[in-house]
């Protein structure tokens, strides 16, 4: 399917899209403050700067888009037809890069739950919730 703005622009637009503080991190973030959860943001010291930390739960929770980090048999996870091999090249590295990252937060004694753009309705929310809680008994918290 051909874009339907020019190159420049779709260039600009691309540039333009932040990793932080995204629409569906924010939704994430206000449905564990109102379940009272509090949380820690894009901590530096752990491997990825996961989107948000629970330290007292032992649980990182990592926000993902479905276009750049390749959510499966979604319907978001589509490939541009501009620079293919390019963003073939991109997106195999972001996957990389997110299985290392959750690795490493393992390894370190975390437990990364992964929150996909498209899955954000009320009973995704609620799985969340559950996961957290069942993570790691309370007053057992982490840095």
């Amino acid at each position: 399917m051909a874009d339907i703005v020019d190159r420049a622009t779709r260039s600009r637009m691309m540039a333009g899209i932040g990793g932080k503080d995204t629409a569906p991190e924010l939704a994430v973030r206000r449905f564990l403050h109102r379940e009272g959860f509090r949380f820690r943001l894009h901590r530096r010291d752990l491997p990825g700067r996961p989107d948000i930390v629970l330290p007292r739960y032992g649980v990182v929770v990592l926000v993902h888009g479905c276009f750049w980090h390749r959510h499966t048999r979604c319907r978001y996870a589509t490939t541009p037809a501009s620079n293919r091999e390019f963003w073939i090249a991109k997106f195999q590295q972001n996957v990389s890069r997110d299985r290392r990252n959750a690795r490493d937060l393992r390894r370190l004694g975390w437990r990364p739950v992964v929150v996909w753009e498209c899955e954000l309705t009320p009973s995704r929310f609620g799985a969340l919730a559950r996961q957290i809680r069942e993570a790691q008994p309370e007053g057992t918290a982490r840095g």
